[in-house]
């Protein structure tokens, strides 16, 4: 690892970056993210025809020494289920923090301190094989998070309503199945948040989390936290209750982990992984198949060129 580094004229420091996870239809990626998004991502797992489950995983992880690394983890909650040894799915015990039950929904929004999880046993609250990383090493995904809440407030919106209807008539290009499970990516909730024609059509309560929902996005699941983002929180959580949102794992640990969030979340961001994943795509469809070290080599490159302050020996 570190004679990478050294070729990409960067020091190492496990302290400094962060890994990210993420598999797709042909294969499973993996790359490391510097904290603060101040250096270019070094992709340090590119492995064909692997899916997602904890053998892959931890063959990965023995791979790359992630024992003597010890990095952040970042990554979507189906990762961190499966390197957490847990579970994957809509399970009864789903958080990895506490025994929380997601199927007892009388007493969501209601109880927020659930009994804590001790350690992670296999065997007992869907916990099946032994935690691959420890659990202070999660860093848990904000894009993700935020693609959650607008899943579950576009799932409680009148269907017939005005609101709904005009978010289907600005993404004709989406099929009626996605517009209805609130599936969106970021541009297009961006392109909302940005939208002035949005808000007058909605119903009170519709308004009402909307409003909640792009200050939670701009106060805390961004680059600036608001020095009253747990009032925000809390008035997001109140105000989708109120609409009729079920709570998911995602607003759970808004609303009863909020101390696990590290304090910057835009620095530990996971939209950066996101980024390599497609940025990666191309460089997939370029070499048709041939997925091999020439095209990792050529991808790091491409790296060394964009480093700043980087000098070359033949000028323009």
């Amino acid at each position: 690892m570190n004679d990478l580094f050294e070729s990409l004229g960067l020091t190492h420091d496990s302290t400094e970056w962060r890994l990210f996870i993420d598999g797709s239809k042909f294969s499973l990626k993996g790359v490391l993210l510097h904290n603060g998004n101040e250096q270019p991502s070094i992709p340090v797992i590119h492995a064909v025809n692997m899916k997602e489950t904890y053998a892959s995983l931890k063959f990965l992880l023995q791979k790359i020494e992630y024992d003597q690394h010890q990095w952040q983890i970042c990554a979507d909650f189906k990762v961190i289920a499966l390197v957490l040894g847990m579970q994957t799915g809509f399970t009864k015990y789903m958080c990895f923090l506490c025994e929380w039950d997601s199927r007892d929904k009388q007493q969501h929004y209601y109880k927020k301190v659930w009994p804590p999880r001790c350690q992670l046993t296999p065997g007992s609250k869907n916990v099946q094989h032994e935690p691959l990383v420890e659990r202070s090493h999660i860093l848990l995904p904000p894009l993700h998070i935020k693609l959650g809440l607008m899943k579950n407030f576009v799932k409680a919106m009148n269907r017939d309503g005005p609101g709904y209807q005009y978010l289907r008539s600005q993404f004709p290009q989406l099929s009626d199945a996605k517009i209805k499970e609130g599936i969106f990516v970021g541009p297009q909730i961006r392109k909302i948040i940005c939208d002035p024609n949005f808000e007058p059509v909605l119903s009170k309560k519709e308004l009402a989390a909307w409003k909640a929902f792009k200050e939670v996005v701009q106060g805390f699941l961004g680059n600036e936290r608001s020095p009253h983002y747990v009032k925000l929180v809390q008035k997001l959580v109140k105000s989708y209750h109120t609409l009729g949102c079920t709570m998911s794992l995602k607003i759970h640990f808004l609303d009863s982990h909020l101390d696990f969030f590290p304090t910057n979340l835009g620095s530990v961001s996971d939209e950066h992984g996101e980024r390599f994943h497609k940025d990666i795509q191309t460089f997939e469809k370029r070499y048709q198949g041939r997925w091999d070290a020439s095209m990792l080599a050529d991808y790091c490159w491409c790296l060394q060129r964009d480093l700043p302050h980087q000098t070359y020996k033949r000028k323009a």
